[in-house]
């Protein structure tokens, strides 16, 4: 095999309905795989969906909240119900970051941070694992985490203590699922031209496009494309020796 393929595997999106979600989405059912775009946005989801099998792709899309057990365990049920199995989830469900210094902590902002980009990653894995696990064969899953789990931003102690934790649990999961066949691998998205990126950004009264050029060794922001090739990499076989691991996907921000 010379190119990333997920012929004949089910795959779970989270997030799936924009940004890196709807590209990771996209990218997926052009692999070959049968996708179920989970997402909290009904209207873009459900579109997105139609505009991928209009194309020839199968995705199916489902409603879902992740920050609770119920919706994490019926979104598995129904990728289940649907296409039949799992083989591949990519977590990537998020909230934007903090608006807030540490000194001026928002705790309900705190804690939809933490309820959706933690929390909710936990619980995805739960029940794909399990899954995984009662089908007795190989998976994969890619945890969507960011820089700012790998390198400290101002205004974000939520986001940040979020993301240092997916990469955490990444490697726990990982670890306890090896002998199983199931690997478990991270993403760590550096400055990447999305929505959330922008409104961010422009909530601290900047400009993303301004901000490109201490953002990535670049001068430019990354695509969302080329997040979703790294997921599909890390999800394919050609990763098959790769467990464990956090790849940064920030034009070379986090060693800067």
């Amino acid at each position: 095999m010379d190119h990333a393929s997920l012929e004949g595997k089910v795959a779970i999106v989270t997030g799936g309905a924009m940004g890196m979600g709807e590209a990771t989405t996209r990218l997926f059912a052009e692999a070959g795989a049968k996708v179920l775009l989970a997402d909290r946005n009904e209207d873009v989801g459900r579109q997105v969906a139609s505009d991928i099998k209009a194309g020839g792709g199968t995705v199916e899309f489902h409603a879902v909240d992740v920050s609770g057990s119920d919706g994490a365990k019926a979104m598995v049920e129904a990728a289940v119900s649907t296409f039949g199995r799992l083989d591949v989830a990519v977590n990537n469900a998020a909230v934007t970051p903090d608006t807030h210094q540490v000194h001026e902590l928002d705790e309900d902002e705190f804690d939809n941070i933490i309820a959706i980009n933690l929390r909710g990653v936990a619980l995805c894995m739960k029940y794909e694992i399990g899954q995984m696990i009662k089908q007795g064969d190989p998976g994969a899953i890619v945890n969507i985490a960011s820089i700012n789990g790998l390198r400290p931003q101002f205004n974000s102690i939520a986001y940040s203590a979020s993301k240092h934790a997916v990469i955490g649990m990444t490697k726990v999961a990982a670890l306890e699922n090896a002998s199983r066949g199931i690997r478990v691998n991270g993403v760590a998205p550096g400055a990447i031209d999305t929505p959330m990126l922008r409104g961010a950004v422009e909530r601290t009264g900047g400009s993303a496009d301004d901000s490109a050029g201490f953002l990535s060794l670049f001068n430019r922001l990354g695509r969302p494309e080329e997040v979703a090739q790294a997921s599909l990499w890390l999800a394919s076989d050609l990763s098959s020796f790769v467990t464990g691991e956090t790849l940064a996907v920030d034009a070379g921000y986090s060693n800067s």
